[in-house]
């Protein structure tokens, strides 16, 4: 009574066959680079330099705060006065 109803004959092979318009592209490699000692300590030195910048910054944004802060608490107490 529940089972499922199966049609008689499978469904027919579609008319249709895929086909690849082209073959497969050709891939090329690309050229090998050669990395010498030279480069990877010009790459080193650049990022401690780099770090050393933005080090220099933040610690400067730190303590333009900390003077704002002190400035702040100074005109506040005079203004209270």
């Amino acid at each position: 009574m529940f089972l499922p109803k199966y049609p008689d004959n499978p469904t027919p092979p579609s008319a249709h066959t895929h086909a690849p318009a082209d073959p497969m592209p050709v891939r090329r490699s690309l050229p090998s680079v050669s990395i010498d000692q030279k480069t990877v300590v010009a790459l080193a030195v650049g990022g401690v330099v780099l770090t050393a910048l933005l080090a220099a910054v933040a610690i400067t944004a730190i303590s333009v705060a900390v003077a704002a802060v002190v400035l702040r608490s100074l005109l506040r107490e005079q203004h209270r006065r």
